[in-house]
């Protein structure tokens, strides 16, 4: 038997007051677990923001600073620019790599490149001149359907419209010379792999259809004073 006392549990007062004063405790120690909880969601919503701004800020193309040359660069200078582009059958045969090489190796510098399929109105553009020509249509659809890319360049250094058209080699490859990209890897008109500006206007006219002047870089090549000098 409980001995008589207030403070026994058996006495339904000291009962009440038992049971009022655990439920004041527990509000007492719960307050800081719900201001816990909260600050955790509030940190984790701004963990989750920054996170987004980072990825917005990171994934956001970058764009060229304003040059203070031509887009096409100055003819017979080292800043003179060409398009070059390896057409659908080129990417799926993976030749792209091997046209950067050998134009890297000639000592030529790289300031624009882009990978996409280009539009119907794009190439219909580039391709104006043959337009009305028998296979202008299929010409458009081979190079905007889809099945593989394009991979278009601009490249820079002196005489590099004239050059680079040697590198590539001629427009029917069975006339190409020995050693240029089209006799090394190509057999018709209609698969010649490659394109590159035959002039200072096409040149001009090319790469602002296909880059613009934001997605050209004017960069300073550490080599150029080992490729480029004439003492």
């Amino acid at each position: 038997m409980c001995p008589a006392s207030s403070s026994c549990l058996c006495f339904p007062a000291a009962r009440q007051a038992s049971l009022s004063a655990a439920r004041q405790m527990s509000t007492v120690r719960a307050a800081p677990a719900s201001r816990s909880v909260a600050f955790g969601a509030a940190a984790l919503a701004t963990t989750a923001l920054a996170g987004f701004a980072y990825t917005t800020s990171t994934n956001a193309p970058v764009e060229a600073a304003a040059s203070t040359i031509p887009i096409a660069g100055v003819k017979g200078t080292t800043t003179e620019r060409t398009f070059i582009a390896v057409k659908p059958d080129g990417v799926q045969r993976g030749l792209v790599g091997e046209v950067i090489s050998r134009f890297e190796r000639r000592g030529y510098k790289l300031v624009g490149l882009k990978l996409l399929v280009p539009s119907k109105a794009l190439v219909e553009q580039h391709y104006g001149d043959l337009k009305g020509r028998p296979f202008f249509n299929g010409l458009v659809d081979y190079m905007s359907n889809g099945k593989a890319p394009v991979v278009g360049m601009v490249w820079q250094g002196k005489d590099v419209i004239r050059q680079g058209r040697k590198l590539l080699g001629a427009t029917n490859p069975l006339d190409s010379e020995p050693g240029t990209l089209r006799a090394d890897y190509c057999t018709a008109v209609g698969r010649n792999c490659f394109h590159g500006s035959d002039s200072h206007e096409a040149a001009t006219t090319e790469i602002s259809l296909w880059f613009g002047e934001k997605a050209v870089f004017d960069w300073k090549q550490a080599l150029e004073p080992w490729i480029a000098s004439d003492n």
